[in-house]
């Protein structure tokens, strides 16, 4: 049974009803009398995705008849959040839905709070793929997502005593309504084994083999326009259990080859602070890029016959470097398996790859051990050194130093040989972009550098964006009914057209209207709280929110020092008119990043203090919110006055969340880093708070002689918050909890936490101040809201099409 569309309200919600009691009666098996919630949100959903199945099979039989480009996004994570909200809008079906559920006496709001978070993602990495992938279906340019199919993905996060627990997110544990399991597309991923020369070409025999097989999720694009597909792979044996084995009694033993190919789906990122780990995460990483290559290279070759033209039917876009193997996979597949020659396989492989970098971050530029990757990857490696031979050949006769051609190099001499997964992106890539116009530029003078030199055509940018029809359509409809009365409903397909705010930010009548607005999503978000954490929180207060990855270079220590300062001062100064504040902080700490925990740690332990202080009354509150995700993002980011976005500069590649806080209202303050310079041009200075170092002023203070320890003896409020936090004032428990961390400040301050104080305390006071005048404060608001449409991720795809994928999209 399926569902017409489109039909008018009444029938539609009539069919709809229909509909779902059929699917609650013979595909969830249950009478709707003794129907559970549930078994009406499965139904829900099945209901839905009738519908969307339709469109899915209609576009894709139209990309095949027309021929069309498509895109495949290679990415380690992709952050979906739920589905049914975002699927019933872009369908174009949620009130009809709400009255066929209502007549039955449930609520849809009550129902889309028993889908489980995807826990497919860690951060902006993979939220920013998900915003892909709907813009992508947006734009309808055909295309596919690649990625693992985590059972447990990111960790589910627990505070205990202020610390954080990593427990398994079970989202799976009751199946996943939206995929399809689709077992005719299988492939063999094989590890280790040798290389042998059969004559005619070489083949490769890998030791151990699992079996990739894929589950695809539908993505709905707005107006269902058309639906593309995530693709996922989970992992098999190829012989689940070793019969012999078992019958003689080792019942552990036998199933050993089915924990491995496990342990490649079971979860996202597994610290790689053991050898066992470090092999997991390389292993992961091509498991789920030679399957999506296998994948890809299959389809062309059954529609074309020929491999030569991939780059005129395949853009392979590759997110950041985790599928950077991708570039040697695809040659294997064209020379060992299709027969091309060598130079004429570089080239296809160049032509059809794109590689988009994420970050500066050494660290997170990831090379692996040569003696492990050579182990596991043994062809790859071969070919790895055939291209590398190919790229320094060149480099010499274009002239370049024997320390250029080391730093160009893809296996690094120095120390521990390894490979250097982001330089054989860069040589395998035809394009190579940045995402924010900063980052961009730094790429050309810090980490790429000398292969820019090399290839000075290759390095572009493309700065990021978000879907507006998550972050503000459907997270925000109260404020979006408001737009629609001020200036109609035309942003809704075109974000840029907000704009026309700008003519009314001064108006008194739509700053109150978008007041109340968000005074109601806080008194919403402060009820939440409550019921997590126990704290209660004023909505008229000023929330001040900084919710992300737990890393230093982002700098939430800055903002927990500084929340100290403000402390003491309310304490010592009680005169004054303090503005009441709640700071607001959330994100996950990796598993072995000791600091970041600590930081968290910290967090709940001044939260702890004060918000039990009475010298302070309300006007200090903070509160760390556990297990921070999509859904919660969804419901902090319109509730928010303050965005902080106080990276060091030149640390951050971009930053996604800047711009959701920014579309729904919120004032930024954060340093000239990633996007948030060119959201002040397009929200104008006096609409965004900036302060501190320049990238480039914290490049020369790093390299001529960094003096944090006079910095902080110079500062009286730092001085004094550093020192409360190091003696154990927040941790009487352990008074040395914190020695090491703010001693790290006095010693090294590699993120310029010290050179950075004195001016965000001032920015943060100017805050204040800006706050009183709450005229001046919602018109600052309405022009954040008007010029940020320019951060539609459907700008930024449309950017990606034009200039690397050579395809056409279509207005939204």
């Amino acid at each position: 049974m399926s569902l017409d569309i489109p039909l008018s309200t009444g029938s539609k919600a009539a069919e709809i009803d229909i509909h779902i009691i059929d699917v609650l009666r013979h595909r969830v098996g249950k009478d709707e009398r003794a129907a559970k919630p549930h078994d009406w949100y499965t139904a829900t959903v099945l209901t839905l995705r009738d519908a969307v199945i339709d469109v899915w099979m209609e576009t894709t039989r139209r990309t095949y008849e027309n021929g069309e480009k498509r895109v495949y996004y290679l990415s380690l994570e992709f952050l979906i959040g739920r589905l049914l909200r975002d699927a019933l809008s872009n369908m174009g079906m949620t009130s009809e839905m709400e009255k066929a559920l209502r007549d039955h006496g449930f609520d849809l709001t009550a129902l889309e709070e028993l889908e489980p978070d995807a826990a497919l993602g860690n951060g902006g990495l993979g939220r920013l793929a998900a915003c892909f992938m709907e813009s992508l279906a947006s734009l309808d340019i055909p295309a596919y997502g690649y990625g693992i199919r985590y059972k447990n993905g990111m960790f589910r996060q627990r505070i205990d005593d202020g610390w954080q627990v990593e427990l398994p997110e079970t989202w799976l544990s009751h199946g996943n309504p939206w995929e399809f399991d689709r077992r005719e597309s299988s492939y063999r991923v094989g590890f280790g084994g040798e290389v042998m020369d059969r004559g005619e070409g070489v083949e490769w025999l890998p030791a151990e083999q699992v079996e990739a097989s894929a589950f695809d999720t539908p993505v709905v694009g707005w107006q269902g326009k058309r639906v593309n597909t995530l693709r996922l792979w989970t992992a098999r044996a190829l012989d689940p259990i070793r019969l012999d084995a078992f019958n003689a009694g080792d019942h552990v033993g036998a199933l050993v080859e089915d924990a491995r190919a496990d342990a490649l789906v079971r979860v996202l990122y597994p610290a790689d602070s053991t050898p066992a780990g470090h092999e997991l995460r390389l292993r992961q990483e091509f498991f789920f890029t030679s399957a999506s290559i296998q994948d890809i290279v299959r389809r062309h070759a059954q529609y074309d016959g020929d491999v030569r033209t991939l780059p005129d039917k395949v853009a392979i876009q590759l997110n950041d470097t985790h599928p950077s193997v991708a570039v040697a996979e695809l040659m294997r597949l064209l020379v060992d398996v299709h027969g091309l020659e060598f130079n004429e396989a570089w080239d296809v492989t160049k032509k059809t790859i794109a590689y988009t970098n994420h970050t500066l971050l050494p660290e997170a530029l990831e090379s692996w051990p040569l003696p492990l990757f050579e182990r596991l990857l043994p062809r790859h490696m071969q070919i790895i050194y055939a291209i590398n031979s190919r790229v320094l050949r060149e480099a010499r006769r274009a002239g370049l130093s024997d320390q250029q051609i080391a730093a160009i190099s893809l296996i690094d001499e120095h120390g521990e040989r390894r490979v250097r997964m982001a330089n054989l992106a860069f040589v395998g890539a035809h394009s190579v972009n940045g995402v924010a116009a900063l980052h961009t530029e730094l790429m050309k003078s810090t980490v790429f550098a000398d292969l820019h030199a090399l290839y000075p055509d290759r390095i572009n940018n493309k700065t990021n964006g978000v879907t507006p029809r998550r972050w503000l359509h459907q997270c925000n409809p109260g404020l979006v009914s408001v737009l629609k009365d001020a200036i109609g409903d035309s942003f809704l397909h075109d974000a840029e057209k907000l704009t026309d705010l700008n003519a009314l930010a001064d108006d008194t009548v739509l700053g109150e209207r978008i007041a109340e607005v968000k005074r109601s999503n806080k008194v919403a978000l402060a009820a939440h709280i409550k019921q997590l954490t126990g704290v209660r929180l004023d909505p008229d207060a000023l929330f001040d929110v900084q919710i992300k990855r737990i890393h230093e270079y982002k700098r939430q220590l800055l903002n927990l020092i500084e929340t100290v300062a403000l402390y003491d001062q309310i304490r010592s100064h009680p005169e004054r008119d303090w503005v009441p504040r709640v700071k607001i902080f959330g994100g996950k700490a990796a598993s072995s990043y000791h600091n970041a925990k600590l930081i968290i740690k910290l967090a709940n332990d001044i939260a702890r203090r004060v918000n039990s202080d009475p010298a302070v009354g309300g006007l200090l509150k903070v509160v760390f919110v556990p297990n921070y995700n999509v859904t919660l993002a969804e419901r902090i980011i319109p509730a928010a006055d303050l965005s902080e976005q106080i990276s060091t500069a030149g640390m951050e590649a971009s930053g996604t969340g800047n711009m959701k806080f920014a579309l729904n209202g919120a004032l930024t303050i954060g340093t000239l880093d990633g996007a948030n310079i060119e959201i002040k041009d397009h929200v104008g200075d006096d609409n965004i708070v900036i302060f501190g170092l320049t990238a480039e002023e914290v490049l020369s203070r790093r390299s001529n002689g960094y003096n944090p320890r006079a910095i902080i003896e110079g500062s009286r409020e730092l001085r004094q918050a550093i020192s409360a936090i190091a003696s154990g004032v927040f941790s009487p428990d352990d008074p040395h909890r914190y020695a090491s961390l703010m001693g790290g400040l006095y010693d090294s301050d590699w993120f310029m936490v010290a050179a950075d104080f004195d001016s965000y305390h001032a920015a943060q006071r100017s805050i204040d101040t800006r706050w009183e005048d709450q005229k001046a404060w919602r018109a600052s608001a309405i022009r954040n809201i008007a010029n940020v449409g320019w951060f539609s991720s459907d700008r930024t795809i449309g950017e990606y099409a034009r200039d690397i994928w050579g395809v056409v999209p279509q207005p939204t």
